[in-house]
């Protein structure tokens, strides 16, 4: 068994991965941190602990039942980081002194450029050095370079579910550089921390865009698609001109992401047909575990609670754009499911481990 530390715990991230990891056959949280809740057992402050396993896993919610929270982490083969950024770095360097390998949640080592950094998050960065050691958490891109890393920067929700759904677009020279996203996420996105814009009152039977002068996805968004699309030797120069804009809507989980690119024509003038382009996505993602290619709009009902990514592929000819909507849920493919899925990767684990259960319905 693989010993896993989770800090900060408190966070809705670190509360799903004990909800993913309490059926897991090879790791095993021993060590949880949460400064608010210290000196108290998980099963004091999450009793619903009690009830995430069944049958022969009882111990186990027993055994994470019993943990006490602690303000630093004891020592560990693995350590999940639910911090906020600036302090998630931080703790980042001492676990990798310890010889701790880390799937980082946070934002501090998404983007490879320490002034971006600065930019959108206002911080000077607290490790630079390790920007380089660090590899980006989308197992469909970088499945190689994460099995051997010693860390893990785990994407953004919104930006995993637009870049899932315009990888194959962009690497195949599909569509122009001009890109435009209208996406929309359920109110759990922004934490557990209480906000005017969060309050029940507030967010209820009300729907609005937020980050309009920025969101802090847009770089690393725009970081990986580029990259992907030089990779596959696809010129977008001077590079993607992203328009992004998130919305808040009144449901617990769930993003959906509507993608809108100018198709490219062929030498003969041609544009691509709907059937075309749903059958290059179906090859770009064919064998991968949790990214599929359906035949409908998805609802953000259709992931909730898992570790999957829908995505509807089509053509509007009117326009002669391409359409990609996508699906998921943001503490899961969003967040915790998916650094399940890249510590699954760092230690030879079938990527699925923990992660099979289908959308919870309705």
């Amino acid at each position: 068994m693989v010993s896993v530390s989770i800090l900060n715990v408190t966070s809705y991230t670190g509360l799903e991965l004990l909800r993913l990891l309490a059926n897991h056959p090879h790791f095993r949280v021993t060590s949880v941190t949460g400064r608010s809740a210290a000196g108290q057992r998980l099963g004091q402050v999450f009793p619903q602990l009690y009830a995430l396993a069944g049958g022969a896993c009882q111990e186990e919610a027993r055994h994470l039942a019993k943990l006490e929270i602690t303000e630093e982490p004891e020592s560990a083969e693995l350590a999940f980081v639910c911090l906020p950024h600036a302090a998630a770095a931080e703790a980042v360097q001492a676990l990798l002194q310890r010889g701790t390998r880390v799937v980082d949640l946070s934002a501090d080592f998404r983007l490879r450029n320490p002034s971006l950094y600065q930019e959108w998050y206002k911080h000077t960065h607290p490790a630079p050095a390790l920007l380089e050691q660090a590899v980006y958490g989308l197992c469909e891109r970088y499945r190689e370079r994460i099995r051997t890393t010693e860390l893990v920067a785990n994407p953004g929700c919104y930006a995993t579910a637009i870049i899932l759904a315009l990888l194959p677009a962009l690497s195949a020279g599909l569509v122009s550089r001009d890109v435009i996203v209208d996406a929309k996420s359920g109110v759990s996105g922004a934490g557990r921390g209480l906000r005017l814009d969060t309050h029940y009152a507030e967010a209820n039977e009300d729907l609005s865009a937020y980050s309009l002068g920025g969101h802090r996805h847009w770089p690393e968004i725009v970081q990986e698609l580029d990259t992907a699309a030089r990779a596959a030797g696809q010129s977008y120069e001077p590079g993607l001109r992203l328009t992004f804009v998130p919305h808040l809507t009144p449901m617990t989980r769930g993003i959906l992401a509507t993608c809108y690119a100018e198709l490219r024509p062929d030498d003969s003038g041609r544009l691509p047909t709907a059937s075309q382009v749903q059958a290059l996505y179906r090859d770009y993602y064919a064998g991968e575990p949790f990214v599929h290619v359906i035949d409908q709009p998805p609802h953000t009902k259709w992931t909730y609670g898992s570790n999957h990514c829908l995505l509807y592929v089509t053509v509007d000819e009117r326009s002669g754009r391409l359409l990609v909507l996508s699906c998921l849920d943001n503490l899961v493919k969003g967040a915790s499911g998916q650094a399940l899925q890249n510590a699954n990767c760092m230690f030879g684990i079938d990527e699925r481990c923990g992660l099979q259960g289908g959308a919870i319905y309705p």
